[in-house]
């Protein structure tokens, strides 16, 4: 099992209708539906001509759009892999004694 210290997106592709493939340097890669964030909050951007096109990678290992448009890169990582956020960020179990 991986931590999220390790997990990096190492390459992304936004696709039509607000898709978006993402490959992982563990090799896990998948194309997620994130059309139901488009157009709400801080994904208002997307809306705007080319702005969900031009999706980067951070040194910080989100997906970003802009300063305040931007996911996380564990959460993307555990829906294209079906692992529960307790694989992936250990410190998120509860203490087995409580």
């Amino acid at each position: 099992m991986m931590s999220a210290e390790q997990l990096h997106p190492v390459a992304i592709e936004a696709r039509n209708g607000y898709r978006l493939w993402v490959r992982f340097d563990d090799g896990a890669e998948g194309e997620i539906d994130l059309s139901g964030r488009a157009g709400r909050g801080a994904f208002k951007i997307w809306k705007q001509r080319g702005v969900f096109e031009s999706a980067t990678i951070s040194p910080h290992r989100t997906i970003r759009w802009s300063a305040d448009a931007e996911l996380c890169a564990d959460a993307l990582y555990a829906e294209i892999t079906g692992c529960a956020p307790e694989e992936i960020m250990p410190g998120l179990r509860a203490p087995a004694d409580a």
